[in-house]
């Protein structure tokens, strides 16, 4: 019997025993443990099917209504490759491993994806009934930021910071030849990618214009990063506009491709504005532009002349005692082409209005507290849209259809959680994936009011088997102006116990545009939140007022203080962990990277007593010496706010300091420039303060591949250096 046990106990262990993950799974771990789901899928326009890609990509499925969406093969990455080869009738060498992951459906019978070959970068079209592939479009592999007409007749491209353009029979035209170091044309890295800046470059919808920023930057102080890799080493000069310094000057042009003649939109002074939001006339003969004042409190949407850059009409103005942040173009409607969607906050909540081309209101389309986070599709015959709303507090996506001419709002998606839904071109069918705390991912087909058609896919817990995950708890707090509701989290060891004491790491971001805490699997924790947990923390992360998701109100209380709020609403977190018997209160640690990087090193320094560890990734030191987009927006100018700069300025605070503290940076940072830790090491060193610094020399903001390895390597270590005793 003994012998019989002990067999039992071994063999139970070996089936059963999980572990913990390995440094390495802080960073391949996601990859590595995704839950199970569809691969890119899309609906096929004007049917009641959609397609996706098998696990290995390598087939394209199809699962449709008449077949009980069942799923089958519709066609295979070794069927395109060999029609790709039959029918080009070019030597470019073509190596298709994977089936493209950017298909897309041009009609029920047509795809079209890039590919990559060795002079040329590749549009394809494939007719699946006749197994053929043709040329849509070709760039060349060095050409950059491409833009592609929706007739598939020109494609524009950057070489360097120069746009040109190639059409069907291979004819190149170079729009721009400027070649003055800080003239730059085309790029989507104009003001520095904020206000929903994706791109530089638009066609018109007649296919015949193109739209382009020109970007002057040659009055930006340019900015030292040290090379390293040369045996002496070399400078790498980079245009950085500080707040409060001089900015780019930003131009729109349009370039008539039949004409060959360029014209500038005349989008007056000052010359250091924002120009944002560009969108095309369904017309092609007017182009919209959000035109922002540099203080980024008053928006102006324009109507121009296409033809001769003339300003037709200012439509409406929006204006603030904060700021007003544009981040979406219109959106004209398909069946109305002088009626267009704008999104904006100004009434609390991002959301949709429709206005006419005369710049009248005609409805706000906004649906009680939901924030419309991405637009989706619209119905047939325009009337009807969907988008991802926020609604529980920030936690939950859900998808939502409006009714345009009355504004009517249903919400189509109900389990709570985060959804990634889409509706077919007929309506009749939303294809839903969504996924909660308890939840890796499920899958159904609803029909279109609501209910479940057919159930696709319900993912196993990933980790099941392999890795013990740690317990997820949510937790709601209210904030320090005792009436905000904050959504945070605790991850706890794996063998915990409630009698015992454990260290804690407080891993947070706290700024805009980002949100840490969701209902999603995990709850939005990362792998290196749950390894510490694995090593013995108690790990506590928690959104403070000023992150996203909230709506305007919980935003716009940081304005001219950045910090102050957000650390306030941070100690309430940690007023709420020590009430808990197990938290280790003598041995507090705490973590965040950028934004993070501030918050972590703002409150060691002003209230050095809670924390006796913290690791500081990027971090802004002094907002005068950040970009001026984004930190003029919160802080206005030194100038305008001279006091506000130096509450928030923590030079002058190093003095404060007591506990430890670990600051990483990357020393090609073009965001976050060395020059920020650097004077905050100058300034402890004068002190008398110690602190710890580590270089990253080749990185940028973030450090990334295998090197971020050692970088949470090197965390976990100060953590437990300092904080295990």
């Amino acid at each position: 019997m003994k012998k019989l046990l002990v067999l039992f106990l071994f063999g139970s262990t070996f089936a059963y025993a999980q572990r913990n993950f390995t440094i390495e799974e802080t960073v391949f771990g996601p990859r590595q443990f995704a839950p199970e789901t569809l691969v890119a899928p899309q609906w096929i326009p004007d049917t009641d099917a959609f397609t996706y890609l098998d696990a290995k990509y390598q087939n394209l499925l199809i699962r449709d209504s008449k077949s009980n969406w069942q799923d089958k093969t519709l066609v295979t990455t070794s069927q395109i490759a060999e029609a790709i080869k039959k029918t080009l009738g070019t030597e470019d060498e073509i190596i298709l491993t994977y089936f493209p992951y950017d298909y897309q459906w041009k009609d029920q019978n047509t795809l079209a994806f890039q590919i990559n070959a060795k002079n040329w970068k590749y549009t394809i079209s494939y007719l699946l009934k006749d197994n053929k592939a043709a040329i849509l479009t070709k760039a060349p592999n060095e050409g950059t930021n491409i833009e592609i007409a929706s007739d598939f007749s020109k494609t524009a491209y950057l070489i360097g910071n120069n746009i040109e353009i190639i059409d069907q029979k291979g004819a190149q035209t170079k729009v721009t030849q400027d070649t003055l170091d800080g003239i730059v044309n085309g790029s989507d890295y104009t003001h520095r990618q904020e206000f929903g800046i994706n791109k530089g470059m638009w066609w018109s919808p007649d296919n015949d214009k193109l739209l382009y920023y020109r970007k002057d930057e040659t009055m930006v102080t340019k900015y030292p990063l040290i090379q390293w890799q040369e045996r002496v080493a070399s400078v790498k000069d980079i245009r950085y506009p500080m707040a409060g310094m001089k900015s780019e000057e930003v131009t729109l042009v349009v370039y008539n491709s039949k004409s060959g003649r360029k014209t500038t939109l005349k989008t007056g002074e000052p010359k250091e504005q924002f120009l944002t939001i560009c969108t095309w006339d369904p017309s092609s003969q007017f182009v919209y532009v959000g035109v922002l004042n540099r203080e980024q409190n008053h928006l102006k949407l324009n109507k121009y002349n296409a033809e001769t850059g003339d300003l037709v009409q200012t439509l409406f103005e929006e204006q603030s005692s904060t700021w007003v942040e544009p981040q979406h173009a219109l959106l004209f409607l398909p069946n109305k082409p002088n009626q267009f969607l704008y999104q904006t906050d100004q009434d609390g909540y991002n959301q949709l209005y429709l206005y006419n081309t005369d710049g009248k209101l005609i409805k706000n389309l906004g649906f009680q507290d939901v924030i419309v986070e991405d637009v989706r599709d619209f119905l047939p015959k325009g009337n009807s849209l969907t988008y991802i709303g926020i609604t529980n507090n920030g936690l939950d996506r859900q998808l939502f259809k409006v009714e345009i001419p009355s504004g009517k709002t249903k919400q189509l998606t109900q389990a709570q959680g985060t959804h990634n839904a889409s509706i077919s071109s007929t309506g009749k069918f939303v294809l839903d994936q969504y996924a909660n705390i308890s939840t890796p991912n499920t899958i159904n087909i609803l029909q279109a009011d609501g209910k479940t058609a057919q159930h696709i896919l319900t993912a196993e817990n990933p980790f099941e088997g392999e890795v013990t995950l740690p317990k997820i708890e949510p937790v709601s707090l209210i904030s320090a102006d005792g009436k905000t509701p904050l959504n945070g989290r605790i991850i706890y060891p794996n063998d915990f116990d409630p009698n015992k004491k454990y260290p804690v790491m407080v891993y947070l971001y706290g700024g805009s545009h980002a949100q840490l805490v969701q209902n999603r699997w995990l709850y939005g924790a990362g792998y290196f939140d749950l390894y510490m947990a694995q090593q013995g923390y108690i790990v506590f992360t928690m959104d403070n007022r000023g992150s996203d998701a909230r709506g305007r109100d919980f935003t716009r209380v940081t304005h001219r203080q950045l910090g102050q709020a957000e650390m306030a609403d941070q100690l309430c977190g940690i007023t709420y962990l020590k009430t808990k018997n197990f938290v280790d209160t003598t041995n507090i640690g705490i973590f965040g990277w950028s934004f993070g990087g501030f918050m972590t090193t703002s409150l060691m320094v002003y209230h050095p007593e809670v924390f006796n560890a913290a690791v500081a990734g990027g971090p802004v030191i002094d907002w005068k010496y950040y970009e001026i987009m984004y930190g003029e927006r919160y802080m206005d100018t030194p100038q305008e706010n001279p006091d506000g700069y130096a509450l928030t300025s923590l030079i002058d605070k190093a003095k404060q300091l007591k506990g430890n503290l670990l600051i990483i940076h990357g020393a090609q940072d073009p965001v976050v420039v060395q020059q920020h830790s650097m004077d905050f090491i100058e300034a402890c060193i004068k002190a008398g303060k110690q602190v710890d610094y580590f270089l990253y020399p080749t990185h940028e903001h973030n450090v990334m591949g295998k090197d971020r390895i050692h970088m949470y390597e090197k965390i976990a270590h100060y953590f437990d250096l300092h904080l295990k005793k």
